[in-house]
Formats: C-alpha cells, structure tokens, sequence
C-alpha cells in the first residue's frame, strides 16, 4: 500500500466533470484506489464517493492504492490533478 497527498489546483475542485476524470483516470488501474479527506475514506472509483467529499481548490487530499500497479496508479492520478484535472488519459 503506498499513499501521496496531493492538493487540488483547479478552480471547482472534485465536483462534476473534474471527478468524472479522476474517477475515469483510477477505473484504469487495477489496483484499489481511495481518497481521503479529513479522516474520511472513500473509493476513488465511485463518482458519488468523490462527490461526497466536498473537495474544493486548495484542499490537500490523500490518495491510496493498494496493489500490483499501486505506484503506476499514483503517479497518474496525481499528474492528472497536476494538470488541472483536465481528462487527458
């Protein structure tokens, strides 16, 4: 299992159509991908997990993977919120 924090640049945050990437960008992994928020867990594969978080611009969250591809996971997810969470696969 390995984790990073990463914080959120762009201007809504994980709401609507950025979390629809991020939720397309962990569905590409096999590994099992969460996203943590002020000690509160939820499956990074699930929209209206993401959702429920309330993340907006400038929160930090964490995001963990557990598994074969764990590490690939995490570069990818968080290059994708690097780049504004944008939808580039």
């Amino acid at each position: 299992m390995v984790t990073r924090n990463v914080t959120i640049t762009n201007s809504v945050g994980l709401h609507a159509r950025p979390a629809t990437f991020f939720i397309q960008k962990a569905n590409q992994y096999k590994s099992t991908i969460w996203v943590e928020k002020d000690e509160r867990r939820v499956n990074a594969k699930s929209l209206l997990g993401v959702l429920s978080l309330g993340v907006v611009k400038d929160m930090t969250i964490t995001i963990i993977a557990d598994g074969s591809d764990e590490n690939d996971a995490l570069d990818g997810l968080e290059e994708l919120v690097a780049d504004g969470l944008e939808g580039a696969n």
